[in-house]
């Protein structure tokens, strides 16, 4: 989320000083790779790059074939093979193993439906959203589509095709995304020609909820912003909830727990910390979260203190299953060692992103399978009339 943040920015930042701007996304990886598909990166005539698409090791090469989408005005994929052994190829060590696909697209600012201007639109409010782009894997020479449909829960369609079998199919495929709340790649035979798509789900950035102003809350407010995550802190305390104390903050809030609902937006990618060392605080505020079974609930403190908080609510009458604990995680946060404020936020942040992945949050080293799943690579045809 922080890259296409960032990306928006350099984009207005280039138009605003004039600058030809192109757009990089990895659209296909076989194997390994630094990036996966929907790593972008946003390269400015001048040279400047924000975003990525690998570990450093293509954006050279990256950098000069965009000047030449841009001189063109032509999209153009291109094809990165990191399982030779030969890396003298790209002149440098590559050290994956893996075959990239780039897909790189001038940017046509007076186009509304260029994707940076699709990506804007996807920004400017919290809903899930599907983009659409489409290549050509066998005649890398012909005209590559590229982004070409673009779709939000509940929203409009952006985008049409001449070839409405091919437009019929790329609807009901992003809708399908919608729903299962994950990507998919598919190879689209027609009778004029064979194109696959990459039909990216968008995730809105993770809101997260810091109920305490304390000191001890300043560090997770700047981690989670470095995410690009948006943060709204609440807490009674008028003099410690403040826009000078959280400054990378979207909101600060001085409310009561009962208050504090009321005044933000919920959704699948909100999750809470309460950490105002105020037991009667956090108290009512876990009184109001644990029916509405939130993604991710964090509690500060020992286990004793959330497990007399539970038996509190139960004692008022709260029943609670199984199900409305599974989202309560205390203490909060991975076993890392932490001592520290900073740490604590690092073992917290940590926690909320595995949480919210679906990752238990161990090593890598003890990973028996490879890091990403390699069903994600396999490409589906089906045939148009």
């Amino acid at each position: 989320m922080k890259e296409v943040q960032d990306i928006v920015r350099a984009f207005e930042e280039a138009q605003k000083e004039g600058r030809q701007t192109a757009l990089a996304t990895v659209v296909h990886v076989q194997g390994s790779s630094y990036r996966r598909p929907g790593a972008r990166m946003l390269v400015n005539e001048d040279g400047k790059l924000t975003g990525a698409i690998s570990g450093g090791c293509l954006e050279g090469d990256a950098l000069r074939k965009a000047r030449l989408a841009m001189v063109q005005q032509k999209a153009m994929l291109v094809t990165y093979d990191t399982t030779d052994e030969d890396d003298a190829k790209l002149g440098v060590g590559l050290g994956c193993n893996g075959i990239i696909q780039i897909l790189i697209e001038p940017i046509d600012p007076e186009d509304p439906e260029n994707p940076v201007a699709l990506l804007q639109s996807f920004l400017s409010n919290r809903l899930h959203a599907v983009m659409v782009t489409l290549f050509s894997l066998d005649y890398q020479a012909t005209v590559q589509p590229g982004t070409c449909l673009f779709t939000s829960e509940g929203g409009a369609i952006t985008g049409s095709f001449q070839d409405k079998s091919l437009e019929k199919a790329l609807i009901a495929d992003a809708q399908q995304v919608l729903k299962d709340r994950a990507s998919m790649t598919k190879t689209y035979a027609t009778p004029q020609t064979v194109l696959t798509g990459f039909i990216e789900l968008l995730k809105p950035a993770v809101s997260l909820i810091i109920a305490g102003a304390g000191n001890d809350a300043i560090p997770l407010t700047e981690m989670a912003s470095i995410l690009g995550w948006q943060t709204t802190v609440v807490d009674g305390r008028a003099n410690y909830a403040t826009a000078e104390r959280f400054p990378v903050a979207q909101q600060v809030l001085v409310v009561k727990p009962e208050q504090v609902l009321p005044k933000i937006k919920l959704d699948e990618q909100t999750v809470f910390v309460l950490m105002t060392h105020n037991y009667n605080y956090d108290t009512a505020m876990l009184r109001q979260l644990l029916p509405l079974r939130m993604p991710y609930v964090g509690v500060l403190g020992p286990k004793k203190k959330l497990e007399r908080m539970l038996e509190e609510l139960q004692e008022e009458g709260m029943q609670l299953s199984e199900e409305d604990l599974k989202s309560i995680y205390g203490p909060v946060g991975l076993d890392i060692g932490s001592e520290t404020s900073e740490e604590i936020a690092l073992a917290v942040v940590s926690e909320i992103k595995a949480v919210l992945s679906k990752r238990a949050g161990t090593p890598l080293r003890d990973k028996q399978d490879v890091i990403h799943s390699r069903e994600q690579e396999k490409i589906r045809q089906v045939t148009l009339e």
